[in-house]
């Protein structure tokens, strides 16, 4: 570990995160002109694209960038999970994440850390610094540390999020709702960026992922009533990456700024049920029609799913009611990789354009906690884990739908990033304390 050396000024980074921002749709923004600061500090560094943690969903991809490791060594498989025992659903919070986060790692060499709305982070909890929790967060109450900030951000009119079940059929609310958020948390950055001293800043705007959900279709549509919209909220996004950068270049060489998705999106055109594709080839079954919840399934199933494309094999031991034997296991997952393989929407479109044995990608003490098969789509199936829906293929409910690769990193440092080796989330938090001296 890395330690700091006293009358040595310490390195600072600066990280700006971009929930679900595509590489392409960034290279596109930059070059129609809509992000002008963006492009000219693009520029002078290095632009990757780049695959995240699976499930591609944002409980898991950032908290692999907060820890640098896979969800088999900090334990976040999802935004669901099982009751131990039972086949209730429960929702790991921070207090599930199973290892040391890069904060932990920069308060271990004397440095602090201020971090604002990162996901994935409530209830917070002490760190080397400032913690503010991004989405899912109950309580504001609970999801700031120290809470003597808490003042701070009510005088500046904070919020975690915008009210999702009123703007996402309100698109002049969502528009509204996402610059005022968006203000709000630049007169926060402002204000600590003063007052707090730090090495590691890093601030994440959710505001994306939440515009890409619901309204995709205006930025693939020119004839959008709200197309227009769209362009500008990616100018006031990149106002405020302008911003940062010029903040940490006066006062730093800014030499270690960085900016990163934690996972790519794309418009989605139908909802996928992968629980009715199980039932439909006999591999689940429920006592009764109509199942609310997994709870109904019976000894007799041998797999199930969970949010968003987890494929469990339902183990004697493990499980309650399992029956499936553990030799019986591999077979097992290669019969359900051929289905899966094999699925169309009807129209003859394969929907599955990967199938990974988590065996693959998940490693360390907590990967047995994990699913058995993970399932990446073609673009446009949004894949659910729903218990009882009748039919395979639905309509869509939301507009875009995340995927597995197409996320981005930017270094402004080329030397950070190796150009002959295709790019991971699990090492970008590396590279990025590697900027300041920080790691093993």
């Amino acid at each position: 570990m890395a330690i700091k050396l006293f009358g040595r000024k310490r390195k600072k980074a600066c990280v700006v995160g971009l929930d679900g921002v595509p590489c392409t749709l960034l290279q596109s923004m930059m070059e129609k002109g809509v992000m002008p600061r963006t492009a000219a500090i693009v520029s002078r560094g290095t632009l990757r694209p780049m695959t995240v943690t699976l499930p591609e969903i944002s409980s898991v991809s950032w908290s692999t960038f907060m820890t640098g490791k896979n969800p088999g060594e900090h334990g976040i498989f999802g935004f669901t999970d099982l009751k131990e025992g039972s086949y209730d659903l429960r929702f790991p919070s921070f207090r599930d994440l199973k290892t040391e986060t890069i904060w932990d790692l920069v308060g271990k060499t004397g440095g602090r850390s201020v971090v604002i709305n990162q996901p994935s982070t409530y209830p917070a909890r002490e760190i080397p610094g400032v913690l503010i929790s991004g989405f899912v967060s109950i309580d504001i109450d609970k999801a700031v540390y120290p809470k003597s900030y808490l003042a701070m951000l009510a005088r500046n009119g904070y919020t975690i999020d915008v009210d999702t079940a009123k703007c996402r059929d309100n698109p002049q609310r969502l528009f509204s709702d996402l610059g005022a958020l968006l203000e709000a948390r630049k007169r926060v950055l402002d204000e600590i960026w003063g007052t707090e001293p730090w090495s590691f800043m890093e601030v994440v705007l959710t505001g994306t992922d939440r515009l890409h959900h619901f309204a995709w279709d205006a930025y693939e549509d020119e004839s959008h009533p709200h197309h227009s919209d769209f362009f500008d909220y990616y100018r006031k996004v990149d106002a405020f990456i302008g911003h940062v950068f010029d903040k940490f270049q006066r006062e730093d060489s800014a030499e270690n700024f960085f900016l990163l998705s934690d996972h790519g999106f794309c418009g989605a055109k139908k909802e996928v049920y992968i629980n009715t594709i199980l039932q439909t080839h006999g591999y689940l079954t429920f006592d009764g029609a109509g199942p609310a919840s997994l709870s109904a399934i019976t000894g007799d199933s041998k797999a199930f799913a969970l949010d968003p494309a987890r494929v469990y094999i339902h183990q004697r031991g493990r499980y309650t009611k399992g029956r499936v034997e553990e030799k019986d296991v591999a077979g097992l997952k290669r019969e359900l990789t051929q289905l899966f393989e094999s699925v169309t929407d009807g129209s003859g479109q394969k929907i599955v354009r990967r199938v990974f044995d988590a065996a693959e990608v998940y490693t360390g003490p907590h990967a047995a906690e994990g699913p058995e098969l993970l399932l990446i789509p073609h673009n446009g199936y949004d894949m659910k884990g729903k218990v009882g829906a009748p039919f395979v293929v639905g309509e869509r409910r939301l507009q875009g739908m995340h995927t597995w690769d197409n996320a981005f990193f930017f270094a402004l440092r080329e030397d950070l990033v190796d150009p002959s080796k295709d790019l991971e989330i699990v090492e970008v938090p590396w590279m990025i304390l590697r900027s300041i001296d920080v790691g093993p």
